[in-house]
């Protein structure tokens, strides 16, 4: 293939632009803030699931005092009932107050049993009330952090974006300076290898970075200059300029 050198060189400048908008995509793919929002989404997933454990868990609680102090209530109805038998002289029988005054003192250790339950559920339920009351302010904050991310991430992709459509429009403007074929095969290159096009520098192809041999400058010396060349090594279309050190 023939290209004017002019118009050689003018594929670096494509290829430097084709490198910063590859850089510009990997940045949009590798943003910080997406791992972060990625992250935070879990964690307010699992702290919302564990909210409503917290919740299920008081609502327990809350059925179990419920019944505790209902039984309390239940046994100290019962044991005022006999008291005010035995206070008013209802009972005349021995047997029948023997019976009554121990059925009194078994209330009333029952009633302290059950007194007991209703504040260790009253204790437990304080406790659940506690880690419910840490578990949403936790939630809020991660929500919260993960806004702030989605703000961050939001402003980088305009950033990215922006900075994408001015490299867009720079490279149809240097890309119409190419011929058709030379850009065809430079884009069939690039699609191959991610850079289609590097200069010879110093001896050495900036594609692959390899130091090209004596012979192989010896013929890169010979060719006409309007000769597209390539390397041997990467098959990058290989531009010569004013650094080659031929």
């Amino acid at each position: 293939m023939k290209a004017e050198p002019e118009h050689q060189m003018r594929l670096l400048d494509v290829q430097e632009i084709d490198s910063a908008l590859a850089q510009l995509a990997h940045r949009a793919r590798t943003l910080p803030e997406i791992e972060e929002v990625k992250a935070l989404d879990g964690r307010i997933t699992e702290l919302g699931d564990r909210v409503l454990a917290a919740e299920t868990a008081l609502s327990d609680l809350d059925r179990e005092q419920r019944k505790a102090e209902s039984d309390v209530d239940q046994v100290r109805t019962r044991s005022e009932r006999d008291r005010k038998r035995l206070d008013a002289g209802q009972v005349s029988s021995p047997k029948e107050l023997e019976s009554l005054q121990s059925e009194i003192a078994s209330l009333q250790r029952r009633q302290e049993e059950l007194e007991e339950v209703v504040l260790g559920v009253m204790e437990r339920r304080e406790a659940a009330e506690a880690e419910l009351a840490r578990l949403r302010k936790e939630l809020e904050e991660a929500q919260g952090e993960r806004e702030a991310a989605e703000d961050r991430r939001s402003a980088a992709m305009v950033d990215i974006e922006s900075e994408r459509g001015s490299q867009a429009q720079r490279r149809e403007r240097v890309a119409a300076d190419v011929p058709e074929d030379l850009l065809a095969l430079y884009t069939k290159l690039r699609d191959q290898y991610g850079v289609g096009a590097a200069a010879l520098r110093y001896g050495r192809c900036e594609g692959c970075k390899l130091a090209l041999s004596t012979a192989e400058l010896g013929q890169i010396r010979q060719a006409e200059p309007d000769e597209v060349l390539r390397c041997e090594e990467c098959r990058r279309i290989l531009v010569r300029t004013t650094e080659s050190g031929l």
